[in-house]
């Protein structure tokens, strides 16, 4: 899945693709290199930011999903919103998947839109909200909140009368999660198997995987094999930041994509496909082998 942010105020990329050609532009270069289809979001939802208005969101994505539609009819476009009125909007110009990142907390008619459309609806797993969701105290159990949390978004679909093959999972990394949470949620990733639905993981531009990536909190004196600590050290950097100061980022991205798939991911939400394309097809392959007899 190839993300397209239409937000002035992005974590991953800072506002470069407001302008709606620009965005649809970019959502073509990514189904170009080998998205398998886009995700267009009109809200950001990084830690901190504040909600905008259905009209102001419509505003931004209506006219990309609509052009994109018409320029490449084929491609699947997901419509990024926790609104009705916008994902009802957003269907009809062109969007075939809803990808709610509030699991239908924020609006259960939500689901309704899913029902009449038959649209595929993922259902994430946040921890509050996005104003707030990285300000501690975080789940003592991540596990018991992911479990009961997805379990209670899926009871909401379903009583909506969405059917249990439209929907897909997302266990929500970095949403209200310590980054420890995350990558125990990435070391046991195939406990959501029990589910039964598809599961999305979205490590892109992440900051619990940049700042590993970067080496964000080692002290150099104790030599580049010390472990890596797991809590937050210092300052948190902004993508842009981590971009300008390490080319490794895009192999953090890379090899998070990697682990995610052969944790049992079935979709990687990803923003630079073409860099992210290598490690999905080396993750495929191990995959591909494992189910042979040796």
């Amino acid at each position: 899945m190839g993300v397209v942010n239409v937000t002035p105020d992005s974590f991953s990329d800072g506002g470069r693709f407001l302008d709606p050609g620009r965005a649809i532009e970019h959502a073509l270069e990514l189904a170009r290199q080998g998205a398998d289809w886009v995700d267009i979001g009109g809200e950001s939802t990084r830690p901190g930011s504040k909600p905008v208005s259905a009209e102001e969101e419509l505003s931004r994505v209506l006219p990309v999903v609509r052009e994109l539609h018409r320029r490449r009819p084929g491609l699947p476009i997901s419509i990024d919103t926790t609104k009705a009125e916008v994902a009802e909007a957003a269907v009809l110009a062109g969007a075939s998947v809803i990808n709610d990142v509030s699991g239908l907390r924020f609006d259960p008619h939500l689901a309704e839109v899913a029902r009449r459309h038959r649209t595929p609806l993922i259902l994430m797993h946040l921890r509050g909200r996005p104003e707030t969701m990285q300000q501690e105290p975080f789940a003592r159990s991540i596990w018991r909140s992911l479990r009961e949390g997805l379990a209670g978004s899926i009871r909401r679909a379903l009583a909506a009368g969405v059917r249990h093959s439209q929907l897909i999972i997302d266990p929500g990394l970095g949403f209200g999660k310590s980054r420890r949470q995350n990558f125990e949620i990435l070391v046991h990733l195939d406990r959501l198997q029990d589910f039964g639905l598809p599961i999305v993981v979205g490590t892109s531009r992440k900051s619990f995987v940049q700042a590993v990536s970067t080496g964000e909190g080692l002290d150099p004196q104790r030599g580049r094999g010390h472990a890596w600590p797991l809590t937050r050290s210092g300052r948190t950097r902004s993508a842009a930041e981590r971009a300008q100061s390490s080319p490794l980022l895009a192999l953090g991205d890379a090899a998070a994509v990697a682990a995610s798939i052969l944790a049992g991911a079935h979709i990687v939400r990803v923003h630079d496909v073409a860099a992210a394309l290598p490690a999905v097809r080396l993750a495929d392959a191990i995959l591909a082998a494992s189910y042979s007899r040796p």
